[in-house]
């Protein structure tokens, strides 16, 4: 109820539009030196361990900046979180922007940012200067007009949020480049998770520009974040009709991918299998079957997202028959025997209704025997 009140809170800002800022603009302001803090509603850093820097704040989310013989330096603005909530309660995010882009060497036009709990440390790249990040190949994403390949590598006892630590890092690297359009962040967030790339509590999400060992300049011109809102960047297929389960017995497999999707985060994963991710309470699937007879057996297989067990509930004509759990990450079957439920057209929801923030549960696919 907590968690319900806390999203409910949150549709409540986004409708009063929790697209970053709609404020007074300040004038702009330079900034050289490490320094964070707030602008037009949105926050800001400049960091670097070297070289010189340059950083001027504009209104909103705009901003230019300089660097010249520098190690490592980040310029950014965005949105700092607080780490105590998933992205899935925080709402989607996605960010347009426009920007003019002369690296000059070794640097990225990114969405970055960092999770605690895993600590990880996470980019989405749209323009490159000499080096084209890579790492673990883990799949691919096609989204915003383009395909991005996805990559994981690890840091050891390197700076981080929490100090010199070890953690990994996300990569979503476009396969080719620009410098403006519409980032729909929330898609990495949820294709990563679907690779087994797990997502902690999020600490920042950033439009940034970040040099290494290089000089160069940008200026962008438009950076607008937007936190709630719909989530549609693929269209989603047109349900195929349930089967009904053969007179005198047999056993009937629905995909979960073919149930008709319900709640705000409810989307589709390709790994550990073609299937349906339930990221929060009340996201579900479901389906009408016809029924001659008043008692069947239900077999989910499913998995969670992490080591962290999941629960999906069975729901027949609206009232739960029990639930399916799934331990850890492995794909596995849970099977509800001997159900009982009414005849004819039922609708069958498998939905999330104990969601604490620690888990997401996988959906392959539901037998009825």
């Amino acid at each position: 109820m907590k968690q319900t009140r806390m999203r409910l809170f949150l549709a409540v800002l986004i409708c009063f539009a929790l697209t970053l800022p709609t404020v007074i603009a300040h004038a702009a302001t330079t900034i050289t030196s490490n320094q964070t803090g707030t602008q037009d509603g949105y926050d800001y850093e400049l960091w670097k361990d070297s070289g010189t820097t340059s950083m001027t704040l504009n209104s909103g989310g705009a901003f230019s900046a300089t660097w010249s013989n520098i190690n490592n330096a980040l310029f950014r603005k965005g949105k700092k979180f607080n780490a105590t909530q998933t992205h899935q309660q925080v709402g989607n995010i996605s960010i347009n922007y426009s920007a003019t882009f002369n690296p000059g060497g070794n640097s990225y036009l990114t969405v970055y940012g960092w999770t605690k709990s895993p600590l990880v440390e996470f980019y989405i790249v749209d323009n490159w200067g000499t080096y084209r990040p890579t790492g673990t190949q883990k799949g691919t994403l096609t989204v915003d007009g383009g395909t991005y390949d996805i990559y994981e590598t690890t840091r050891t006892n390197q700076p981080s949020i929490e100090g010199t630590a070890t953690f990994k890092q996300y990569w979503s690297v476009r396969q080719s480049k620009r410098s403006s359009g519409t980032i729909s962040v929330s898609e990495h967030f949820k294709k990563w998770e679907s690779l087994g790339m797990p997502m902690g509590k999020l600490y920042e999400v950033a439009l940034t520009v970040e040099g290494y060992q290089s000089s160069g300049n940008a200026d962008v011109t438009t950076n607008v974040l937007t936190i709630g809102g719909g989530s549609n960047p693929t269209p989603t297929p047109t349900p195929s009709p349930t089967p009904t389960p053969p007179p005198g017995g047999g056993t009937t497999r629905v995909e979960a991918e073919s149930m008709t999707k319900g709640g705000q985060y409810t989307g589709n994963i390709s790994s550990p299998f073609n299937g349906v991710a339930l990221y929060a309470n009340n996201d579900l699937v479901k389906f009408t079957q016809n029924f001659t007879s008043g008692t069947h057996n239900f077999a989910l297989r499913g998995a969670s997202n992490n080591s962290n067990m999941a629960r999906v509930d069975l729901k027949i004509g609206g009232v739960t028959k029990g639930s399916f759990y799934f331990g850890g990450s492995s794909p596995a079957v849970y099977t509800l025997n001997n159900v009982s439920h009414g005849t004819g057209n039922q609708e069958i929801q498998l939905v999330v209704t104990t969601d604490n923030g620690t888990w997401d549960a996988y959906l392959d696919y539901l037998e009825i025997s």
